[in-house]
């Protein structure tokens, strides 16, 4: 009995050291998701995803070492043509009907600077799943009205389409096969 009351005074302050967990929710009305790829190699045409959603689980005040998961859906793409939509949502490229979303969890969020990030995870598009690297920026403040803290994060990367299998009928001089990705949004910590 003497040894189990010793080892919880000992035990019990470092448990009130350990830190949990972090979890930032998106704030969906302060968030979007961008894309840009070259048409005919003359003319960038650029679109988003209206329904996204994504976490940030951290251990530290910052985002090192954080792991982000995130979802898109594919039917909610939005390139300003309803024409050009609809064939994006087609078996062609996103083939909505079976692979309803994109998603990408982190492996890695390595920091690399002052509040910037290197993101490694896995990529999921049209059924096949391939590893990416990003590039992360992050910007911390309190929000004025709810008093949580709040962070900005800025992603950007490029990705090969056809690796993914999206496009793959089209050829790279009627379409580029990098597309850039950038992604902004406000998260607050719950």
């Amino acid at each position: 009995m003497k040894r189990i009351l010793i080892a919880s005074a000992v035990a019990l302050p470092l448990l009130s050291f350990t830190t949990s967990p972090s979890l930032w929710k998106l704030e969906g009305s302060h968030a979007t998701l961008r894309f840009s790829i070259t048409h005919l190699g003359i003319n960038d045409v650029e679109g988003s995803f209206k329904t996204i959603d994504a976490t940030i689980t951290s251990e530290s005040e910052d985002l090192s070492n954080a792991t982000v998961s995130f979802t898109a859906e594919a039917k909610s793409i939005n390139t300003g043509s309803e024409m050009r939509d609809g064939h994006l949502q087609g078996e062609d490229f996103f083939d909505v009907a079976k692979h309803p979303t994109i998603t990408f969890k982190s492996t890695s969020f390595t920091k690399i600077g002052d509040g910037k990030y290197t993101v490694k995870g896995n990529l999921t598009m049209k059924g096949v799943t391939k590893p990416v690297v990003l590039t992360a920026t992050a910007r911390y403040g309190d929000h004025p009205m709810t008093k949580k803290r709040v962070a900005g994060v800025k992603v950007t990367g490029t990705i090969d389409r056809t690796q993914f299998g999206v496009g793959s009928g089209m050829a790279a001089a009627t379409l580029g096969d990098n597309v850039e990705i950038t992604a902004n949004a406000e998260f607050l910590q719950q």
